[in-house]
């Protein structure tokens, strides 16, 4: 009878102890800080080159309100972002394009709106360019700035890579086909083609409108030129005054859900307006 005695009281003490453990426990998570209502993990997002600094913005901003995600982000073109999409490589994909026929099936979110602007040296005495020009210059029938009323020296031309969304929307606007652009280099990133420029003083490149005002205004020896005596600033692409501009959106394979939808909804939001007016580009208004 003891040794039974014994076991009960064993028994019972255990069974007290989970029940206190658990008590505490419940206690414990309920004087934790709240950070956030969605859910934890990492989201990859991959895409557009003109998009990477401004979504990893957001995505530090994000982060600041939801410390229990991580926001990875990285360049390869819009097709990378469409592709890695499609496959569901990456939770978004960032396009800085129209979609295709062939790509609508993805779910697209537009959050601004960008040009693509016709860039030189600042020192280059050319003010304009006719788009005849641009397309003489970029097949090269002209070689020489002394053709195109600037000084007598050797044009570099500068493109992107084909797979870059800049290109598509450069040889779609201006007619020309890529494989007969004459380039002495090609470059992916925006900054790569703005830092071609500054080094030399005879190149011409295009690249994003929004980028390369950034750096104009922080001392970059680069301007911008008009493109049918429209330059390319905000409110000409607000009113489609400029003629080459394109949508910068996000998109996913599927309706987003969970974290994949949180960030969206919190890049379409008011809470990021400051940083897409600080990276030049314009809020997208539907």
């Amino acid at each position: 009878m003891g040794i039974i005695r014994k076991s009960v009281f064993h028994f019972v003490a255990v069974i007290l102890f989970l029940c206190l453990s658990a008590l505490a426990d419940r206690t414990q998570a309920a004087e934790q800080p709240a950070h956030s209502t969605i859910y934890p993990g990492k989201l990859f997002i991959t895409g557009s080159s003109t998009m990477c600094p401004l979504i990893a913005e957001i995505g530090k901003r994000f982060q600041s309100l939801h410390p229990e995600v991580r926001v990875e982000v990285q360049c390869g073109g819009s097709g990378r972002g469409v592709s890695d999409a499609l496959s569901g490589r990456a939770d978004i994909g960032m396009v800085s394009r129209t979609l295709t026929d062939k790509e609508k099936n993805l779910y697209s979110f537009p959050m601004a709106r960008d040009g693509v602007s016709i860039i030189l040296h600042k020192s280059n005495p050319v003010k304009s360019l006719s788009d005849a020009q641009i397309v003489t210059i970029y097949t090269g029938k002209i070689t020489n700035w002394k053709k195109a009323g600037g000084r007598d020296a050797p044009i570099t031309v500068i493109n992107a890579k084909k797979s870059y969304s800049s290109a598509e929307l450069f040889v779609h606007y201006f007619k020309i086909d890529y494989d007969d652009i004459k380039a002495a280099m090609v470059a992916g990133d925006n900054p790569t083609r703005i830092t071609a420029i500054i080094d030399n003083p005879n190149a011409i490149a295009y690249v994003s409108s929004g980028e390369a005002e950034r750096k104009a205004a922080s001392g970059g020896q680069i301007k911008l030129l008009p493109i049918h005596n429209v330059t390319p600033t905000n409110r000409n692409i607000i009113t489609g005054n400029y003629p080459i501009t394109r949508p910068l959106m996000l998109v996913t394979n599927k309706l987003p859900s969970g974290m994949a939808k949180a960030f969206i909804d919190f890049c379409l939001s008011s809470s990021v307006v400051d940083i897409i007016e600080r990276y030049d580009f314009v809020p997208y208004e539907d």
